[in-house]
Order: C-alpha cells, then structure tokens, then sequence
C-alpha cells in the first residue's frame, strides 16, 4: 500500500509521536509518506529514512481563510504527486482540510483528544458533523473518545485504536543524580498551557515539600511563583527515558486524549498519578497507578502513598505498569489496528 499521512504541526508532541511510530513501522513493508505544515521540522527528524517527507507551507493551526485555501491546494498537489492508497489525517485543521481537499474514500481520521473539540474549541463542532460523512472511517484513541463522539451525533464508522509506543532508550546514567536531599522525585512531561494544568502540579507540590517535583517540557519559565521543590528543567530530546528514574509520573491535565506520556512511564514501570479526564482511566487501574479528580490533596496524598510502599508493593507496582504497556500498547498493537482499518478500505 501507498500511505498519505497528513498532520498539522511538525514540530514534537503527542500526535506527532503517533505519526512517527506508525510511518516508521509501516514503511517496513509499504510506501509511506507524511506530510506536515507549520513548526519546527523535529518530527520529521525522528522518521525513517525509508519515509518520504512532504512540508504543506501554508498548514497551520491559526484561522486564516488565505492560507487555508493555499493549504487545499497544496495538500491536492501531493495528492496528484503520490496518488496514495489510505490517507490518514491526524488533529483537527488537518481533519478538515484534508476531507475537503481529498476523496473521501481513502481518507481514515484519527481525532487525538475529541475533548479538545468538545469543551475547547466547540464552535468547531457542527464542522465535524457534517465531515464525518467525508471520509471512510474515524478513529478514536480512546473509549472515552468514542463515547463522547456518539453521543454528539458524529457515529459514521467510529473505531478505536489505541496509541502504541516503542520503550524510549534507556539513558546511561541517572538525570535526576543532582537532586538531593529529597524523599522521591515526582516527574511531569508536558508543555506550559492552561490544558496542562500547571498550577495544579505546583499546588501538589506545596503540599509534599519533602519530594522534588520536575517539570519537562517548558520553553521558559512561569511568569507565577512556585516553591523551592519545584524545577522547571526545559524541553528535552528523549524525555520519555527519564520516567524510569522518577518514583511517580504526574499528569495534571484539564482533558486529554490517550497520552503518550503516561504510556511511556508505564513502558519504564513508572507508578502514575493522573486527572481522570480523556482516556486516562483507561491506562490506569490502581495497581499501576491513579486516574484522580483535580484536587492536590487527593493527588498528593495517592503520591505519598505509592512513594512510601514497601519494596515488595513496589515491585509488584512496577511489573505491573510495564506488563499494562507490553499487553495493550506497543508499537505492535497500533499498527495491526490500523492496517485492520487500511484494508477495509482497499478491499472494497
């Protein structure tokens, strides 16, 4: 098969992290190409070299009626240039222009978070609606996802497939040497937004003064204040082989889809303590880690917990967090779901 995948950003993220592993396991065995707008360019760092890269120059996230326009046309472009199988669209500017620009037979769409739809940008909804009927399949990463997308009436050939990850390379020494004095190091990877949810992490914090709490993933430092146990280390290639030297992976989170973070940790037995928003309780069952409400006391105090467990708990915790990752999520997994999906369509 000829594969066309089609994302908005090419700069580094959950979905992006989705895109590379399923390119650079499909073009294993068939033709791949993925195509991106607006960023930095490190996702394409991170593909194959068996992946063909296209840049969609005029793709982007903000509203632009010019370069939306300019957007189609050079999506049509790559289109006539590859005459692809499956087109798999991945986030919300590329869903809609790439079903309005492509034929909707050969179109899969994976909604990364429906909930970023939803409750953020529900004005896009009645949009969705009526594309739902201009592609072949939607994909959702999670149950919860696929719920919420019945239930607001978009119910034309929903399916869901879990996102999958390859275990990040294990780093040669300890990041976390450096940060002494401390009774257990909790690590949150995650940017700086309002969905992120800083301000809950920072209040957790507060609450665990014996514990250092860091945070990956900033591109500069809050403009609020925050106690002496908190770091803001930056943004870092690789940081999902980091989780393995932290005793709780947190994240705080407003909504979310299937993060990839959180499956991360898992892959390196990391305990997790996360809101309980998205797909979240999906990945977590008590025995490898939390889905909580937004409260830093209920947070803090299942972090205590899980930090203070005897080894022989703690054992069990980890072997269970990486056994969660190994049955449900790899890399493995996620493309079998997906070629499930690409060969329903060429078949028909």
């Amino acid at each position: 098969m000829r594969i066309l995948q089609v994302i908005t950003l090419s700069e580094l993220g959950g979905a992006q992290s989705v895109v590379i592993n399923l390119a650079n396991k499909l073009c294993e065995n068939h033709e791949v190409i993925v195509a991106a707008g607006e960023g930095d360019g490190k996702m394409f760092d991170g593909l194959s070299l068996k992946v063909t890269t296209e840049r969609v120059p005029s793709l982007m996230r903000r509203l632009s009626p010019i370069n939306e326009l300019k957007a189609m046309l050079q999506l049509k472009k790559i289109y006539r240039k590859y005459h692809p199988d499956i087109i798999h669209l991945h986030s919300s500017k590329a869903g809609i222009l790439g079903r309005i620009a492509f034929p909707k037979s050969k179109i899969v769409y994976t909604v990364h978070g429906f909930d970023s739809i939803r409750i953020a940008y529900r004005k896009f909804l009645p949009l969705e609606k009526i594309l739902q009927y201009q592609c072949a399949y939607i994909v959702g990463v999670s149950r919860y996802d696929e719920r919420n997308l019945l239930d607001e009436g978009i119910n034309q050939n929903v399916s869901v497939v879990y996102n999958g990850i390859f275990k990040p390379k294990e780093l040669d020494a300890d990041p976390f040497k450096d940060f002494k004095g401390y009774k257990g190091k909790v690590l949150c990877i995650a940017r700086l937004s309002p969905q992120k949810n800083t301000k809950l992490f920072i209040d957790v914090a507060r609450l665990l003064p014996e514990y250092a709490f860091i945070w990956i993933g900033n591109q500069s430092l809050p403009n609020f204040d925050y106690p002496k146990n908190v770091y803001f280390i930056g943004n870092i290639q690789g940081a999902g082989s980091y989780a393995k030297y932290a005793d709780v992976f947190m994240l705080p989170s407003n909504y979310e889809g299937l993060p990839m973070v959180i499956i991360e940790a898992l892959s390196n037995g990391t305990p997790v303590v996360a809101s309980d928003v998205g797909g979240i309780s999906e990945l977590l069952d008590c025995d490898n880690g939390y889905a909580l409400k937004n409260e830093a006391g209920i947070m803090a105090e299942k972090i205590k917990e899980i930090i203070t467990l005897p080894t022989q708990k703690k054992e069990a915790m980890f072997r269970h967090c990486v056994s969660t990752y190994e049955n449900q999520f790899t890399v493995d997994k996620m493309v079998n779901g997906y070629l499930n999906i690409y060969e329903k369509i060429v078949n028909r």
